[in-house]
């Protein structure tokens, strides 16, 4: 059967159309649509904190409650740029209606971030906190820590290292002894005076820092003016000038004889090493002084970024092991809501727990029930600090696994079980040797955490069978152990091994990775906009209020 031709139809289309009244974008918006959350959630909360960062009088400025709105959906949107939310805020139906058609430039929208939010962030998470409360999402039961490392906007080139800026340093200082030295030589009498004590200018045998040796330099240059006074050098009288040499026949004229060179005076010595101490030597080092203060006991820093610290990010491990400058970002979770964040700049986990969650005691106000976290946190501080606090203690330690294994067998040679007797105080070897104990040695952690390690020692290992395999040491066979230590990893084990304990290590294991994922993956935030400890640290805050966000509208 043949088709009969038919004409399409298609609706109108007719571009430059009149309308009588204005578009309402109210009436585009589906009611459950995220923009409404956040624009409901957003007038709920306490903002005093952000209105007091703007002063008083002036011309107007764009309320700080849309510029918040704004950037918490854009970073659900993935759109980090400054100026990506100014063009979406010109064509985006849904921008323009939090906004209410307002159109902020890029300099307005990145000013309000990383000036009035790195002020205010903390109280802008606690209020969202305090919504995620009244609204059930969250009980603050059990609280799931885990860590990552995210880029900062720096360059990957533009590193200082501790260990040079300390070889530099001492470098400087040393040739500032040897010239301080040659000073003092030039006189003669001094050094009679002084005999065989050391030379004052050296500071008595130590380093000079820079405030130091400025005021040796200060010294001299008096010094110089003292000798320039006492010489104030006489006009010579004119000679009348030599007569040519005679010569008869073809004799030729002698040569003359070349002249020797001109020995400096103390004077010239002296001024030529102030310019060198001067000129060269003392800025740099003011600029290794200034390089230490940045430091602060880091073991590196950003040129272009001195808030971030080298390290070995995760995503690069495989491929090139090349360190690039960064942040420690530290969360914590329930039910897959951001209770907790901060910053560090060390690489290393196990020091960051403490200091992470004296943060988020501060903003909540007490710490959660329960504290979960994998075994990098399993520290003797990180214990202590959970006893002292009187929450419940979930870290697991680095031979947990090992230790539950079903047909676990420990290592012979691994002294941490080896049989101990506290009557006699002793360990014992796999030969039947016995460890005697030796003394006790106090070790300091960076966040101040002092802890006593007992040590022991095998009395004599020269005719050990098993030596080779049990230690490389030229000696006895030593062993340092914490009781402290272990008493803390058993209440921590059993905490785990507990029936309520099996089922927050399987639940931690979907707590804290999805919201990795899903901020680093999913919204492809991997590296900082903003340098700056305070303005990543706010950068961070509004990404995870988005997370927040984002949550709560589908849950």
């Amino acid at each position: 059967m043949a088709k009969k031709n038919v004409a399409p139809v298609f609706k109108e289309y007719t571009m430059g159309q009149l309308v009588l009244l204005p578009v309402n974008l109210d009436e585009e918006i589906e009611a459950n649509h995220l923009v409404r959350v956040i624009h409901a959630a957003v007038e709920k909360m306490d903002l005093r904190k952000v209105y007091e960062q703007y002063a008083g009088g002036g011309t107007s400025s764009y309320h700080p409650k849309m510029l918040l709105k704004v950037l918490i959906y854009a970073y659900c949107q993935q759109l980090y740029s400054s100026r990506k939310i100014a063009k979406a805020l010109r064509e985006n139906i849904y921008f323009m209606w939090l906004s209410g058609n307002q159109h902020p430039d890029f300099h307005t929208i990145n000013r309000f971030r990383g000036v009035v939010l790195k002020e205010t962030i903390g109280a802008i998470f606690t209020a969202v906190l305090l919504l995620l409360q009244e609204g059930g999402y969250i009980q603050l039961e059990h609280y799931f820590v885990d860590g990552t490392k995210v880029e900062a906007n720096a360059n990957k080139y533009s590193f200082v290292w501790a260990k040079n800026t300390a070889r530099y340093k001492e470098q400087v200082q040393e040739k500032v002894a040897v010239l301080l030295e040659q000073v003092e030589q030039l006189n003669a009498a001094e050094d009679a005076e002084l005999g065989a004590q050391d030379l004052p200018e050296r500071g008595g045998g130590q380093k000079l820092d820079a405030a130091q040796l400025a005021a040796k330099i200060g010294e001299l240059n008096e010094q110089l003016r003292q000798m320039d006074a006492a010489e104030s050098p006489q006009e010579a009288e004119p000679s009348a000038p030599a007569a040519p040499p005679e010569t008869s026949g073809g004799e030729e004229a002698p040569k003359p004889e070349p002249k020797r060179k001109k020995h400096k005076s103390k004077a010239q010595q002296l001024r030529q090493a102030i310019g060198q101490l001067r000129e060269k030597l003392l800025p740099r080092l003011k600029q290794y002084e200034a390089q230490e203060a940045i430091l602060a006991g880091r073991n590196s820093y950003a040129k272009t970024d001195p808030d971030a610290t080298f390290m070995r990010m995760k995503e690069d491990h495989m491929r090139n092991g090349q360190l690039k400058a960064g942040y420690n970002v530290q969360i914590g979770t329930e039910h897959q809501f951001v209770v907790g964040y901060s910053l560090h700049q060390s690489p290393g986990d196990p020091g960051c727990l403490i200091p992470h969650l004296q943060q988020t005691k501060q903003q909540l106000g007490r710490l959660p029930d329960n504290i979960v976290a994998d075994s990098a946190y399993g520290s003797e501080e990180n214990y202590a600090y959970l006893e002292q606090e009187k929450v419940g203690n979930y870290l697991k330690y680095n031979t947990f696994y090992q230790e539950h294994r079903k047909h676990f067998k420990p290592k012979p040679f691994d002294a941490n079980f080896w049989p101990y007797d506290p009557q006699t105080d002793t360990f014992t070897c796999p030969n039947g040797q016995p460890l005697h104990f030796l003394h006790t040695r106090q070790e300091r952690t960076d966040n101040g955490f002092q802890t006593e390690r007992r040590v022991y020692e095998c009395a004599d290992c020269s005719h050990c069978p098993l030596k080779a395999q049990c230690t490389r040491a030229a000696g006895n066979r030593q062993f340092r152990v914490s009781f402290r230590l272990r008493q803390l990893r058993a209440q921590a084990a059993e905490n785990l091994c507990s029936a309520k304990g099996k089922q927050l290590r399987a639940q931690r294991s979907v707590e804290v990775e999805p919201v990795f994922g899903r901020l680093k993956q999913d919204w492809g935030f991997r590296r900082f906009l903003l340098r700056g400890l305070e303005k990543v640290t706010a950068e961070w805050g509004l990404l995870c209020i988005a997370h927040n966000f984002a949550k709560m509208a589908v849950a």
